[in-house]
C-alpha cells in the first residue's frame, strides 16, 4: 500500500483507493472537515455559476408573454407539434438540456469537474447572447436548443462538483444553500420580465433585454474558475493522487486555521476506486435498480415541476388576469422561490432525503389541486407560492439524492443519464401542458400534474435507498 508521511493537521495517509475500506484517505478527510468559511466559500462560487443557469431555465416561463405579444409565438397552435407555439419556444430549452445531460454530461467524468463548469458556462452565455438577436420562431428556437445543452451540462457538473467537494454531514445543508442562491435568479427574471417586457428600451423589445441580461454569466465565469479546485475526489479516482494531495491539503490547511483547533481525525472508509468506468456500470447491480428507479422519478417530477413553473404566466392569463397583473402576479410567486432551499437548510440533513422528496410531492399535488379550482388573486398568489416551496424542497432534495447513488468514477456521467429523461419530459412537457390548456383549461393541466406527483411519490417512497450522512462512495459500494 502507498502511503504519505501523517501531517499534524490531517492526520491521515494516502489509501489503496480501490473501492474498498482502507486506511484514511480523501473521503475521509473530506467527511471529517468542519463547516468553516472555506468550505461554505467554495459551495457559493459553484451556486454562482448555477445562477445564471437557473435564471436561464426560468426566464422561458416570463418572456413568454413577451414573446406572444411581439407576434413570434401563439398561446396554443393548431397542431400538437407547431413550431410557431409558446410550447415549441419551452420544447426547445429542453431538447437542448436533454442533449446536454444525456450525451455531454459525461465529459465531467472524463476531463474534470472545474474544466468542463467552465465550458459549459461559456456555451450558454454566448449562445444567449446570439438567441436574444433573432427575428423568426425557427432561428429563436434553434439557438434555445444550443444554449439548453450548455445548461445542461453545467446543472449535472454543479450537483457532481459539489457531492464532491462537501462532507457527508454537510451535504443536504450544501444543496439547500446552492439552490438559495441559484433560485434568486428566478424573483430577478420575474422582476426584470415585469419590469421590461411590456416595454421597448432603445427600441429592443423587452423580452429581448431580459434574455440579455441572463448572458452576463460569460463576464463571472473566469473570476471563478481560478478559486474554485479540482475535485480531490476525481482526482484520485483518476489517479492523480499528487494532485489530489495537493487540493486536500490547501483546503484542510484554511479550514484547520479558522476552526481554531486541530481537525478531526479521519474515520478509515471506502475510497474511490481508481479503475475506469464503462457505461455498462450503470446496468449492473446495485446501480441498475437505483437507474431504473431515478428514470421513472425523473419522467415524472419535470412535468410537475416545470408544468407549473414554466408557465405560471400564462396560466394566470388562462384564468382571466391581464398580461400586466399576470406578470405582477408571477413576480410575487417568485419571491417565494429561495424560501425552500431556506427551509431546506434547516431541514435537509435531519430528515432522510426520499422522505423529504416523497413530502414535497404531495404538496405539489394538493395545492396544485387547489390553485385549478381558485380565481380569487390572492389565493392564486398564495397556492402559488405553497406550490413553488413544495417545488424547490423537492429539487434540493432530488439534487442532492441522486449524486449520491452513484460512484465517483461514473457520477457525472448516471446523473446525466438519469437526469437527462427529465429534459426529454420537460420537452414534451410543454406540448402536453400547452394541449392540456386548450382542450381542457387549468383544471386538466393540474390533473396531470397531481398524476406525476403520485408516480413521483410511488418511485422514491418504495425503491428509493436511504442516503442521509453516510459516505458517498460507501453508499455506491
Amino acid at each position: 500500500m502507498a502511503s504519505l508521511p501523517i501531517d499534524a493537521t490531517r492526520g491521515s495517509r494516502k489509501p489503496d483507493v480501490s473501492g474498498s475500506e482502507t486506511a484514511p484517505g480523501i473521503n475521509a478527510r473530506i467527511d471529517r472537515l468542519p463547516a468553516t468559511r472555506s468550505v461554505w466559500t467554495l459551495v457559493f462560487l459553484l451556486s454562482i455559476g448555477g445562477w445564471f443557469e437557473f435564471y436561464d431555465l426560468f426566464f422561458t416561463a416570463y418572456v413568454g408573454p413577451g414573446l406572444v405579444k411581439s407576434g413570434l409565438y401563439s398561446t396554443t397552435t393548431a397542431s400538437f407539434f407547431g413550431v410557431s407555439g409558446l410550447g415549441a419556444f419551452v420544447a426547445a430549452s429542453f431538447a437542448g438540456l436533454f442533449i446536454g445531460t444525456f450525451f455531454l454530461a459525461g465529459m465531467a467524468d472524463k476531463y474534470g469537474r472545474k474544466t468542463i463548469f467552465t465550458v459549459s458556462l461559456l456555451w450558454y452565455s454566448i449562445a444567449t447572447l446570439v438567441m436574444a438577436f433573432q427575428t423568426t420562431a425557427p432561428a429563436i428556437n434553434m439557438w434555445r436548443l444550443i444554449a439548453g445543452i450548455g445548461v445542461g451540462v453545467e446543472l449535472v457538473t454543479i450537483d457532481t462538483y459539489v457531492s464532491e467537494l462537501v462532507p457527508k454531514h454537510l451535504r443536504g445543508r450544501a444543496f439547500a444553500f446552492v439552490h438559495l442562491v441559484q433560485y434568486t435568479a428566478v424573483p430577478s427574471v420575474a422582476f426584470f420580465a415585469w419590469w421590461l417586457v411590456p416595454q421597448k428600451p432603445f427600441g429592443l423589445d423587452g423580452w429581448r433585454w431580459v434574455v440579455i441580461i441572463g448572458a452576463l454569466g460569460a463576464l463571472v465565469v473566469w473570476a471563478i474558475r481560478q478559486r474554485v479546485p479540482e475535485s480531490p475526489r476525481w482526482l484520485a479516482q483518476q489517479g492523480r493522487a499528487a494532485e489530489a494531495e495537493q487540493v486536500l491539503h490547501a483546503l484542510e490547511t484554511k479550514v484547520a486555521a479558522q476552526y481554531g483547533r486541530p481537525l478531526p481525525e479521519p474515520v478509515a472508509t471506502i475510497e474511490p476506486a481508481t479503475t475506469k468506468a464503462a457505461f455498462r456500470e450503470i446496468w449492473q447491480p446495485p446501480y441498475r435498480k437505483r437507474a431504473i428507479t431515478m428514470l421513472v422519478f425523473n419522467l415524472f417530477q419535470a412535468i410537475g415541476f416545470y408544468g407549473f413553473a414554466s408557465w405560471v404566466p400564462t396560466l394566470l392569463v388562462s384564468k382571466g388576469v391581464t398580461i400586466t397583473h399576470s406578470l405582477l402576479y408571477s413576480f410575487v410567486i417568485a419571491i417565494s422561490n429561495p424560501f425552500g432551499p431556506l427551509i431546506g437548510m434547516a431541514i435537509a440533513d435531519r430528515i432522510e432525503r426520499k422522505t423529504l422528496i416523497v413530502l414535497s410531492a404531495l404538496g405539489i399535488a394538493v395545492f396544485g389541486s387547489l390553485f385549478a379550482t381558485q380565481t380569487s388573486p390572492v389565493m392564486l398568489m398564495i397556492l402559488g407560492v405553497l406550490i413553488t416551496l413544495c417545488g424547490t424542497l423537492l429539487s434540493v432534495g432530488y439534487h442532492a439524492y441522486q449524486t449520491e447513488l452513484f460512484p465517483t468514477r461514473l457520477r457525472a456521467r448516471a446523473v446525466g443519464l438519469v437526469y437527462s429523461i427529465s429534459r426529454l419530459s420537460a420537452m414534451f412537457s410543454g406540448f402536453m401542458i400547452a394541449f392540456a390548456l386548450r382542450h381542457f383549461d387549468v383544471t386538466g393541466v393540474f390533473a396531470l400534474i397531481s398524476a406525476s406527483m403520485v408516480m413521483v411519490m410511488g418511485a422514491i417512497g418504495i425503491f428509493g435507498p436511504r442516503t442521509n450522512n453516510r459516505n458517498l462512495d460507501e453508499i455506491s459500494h
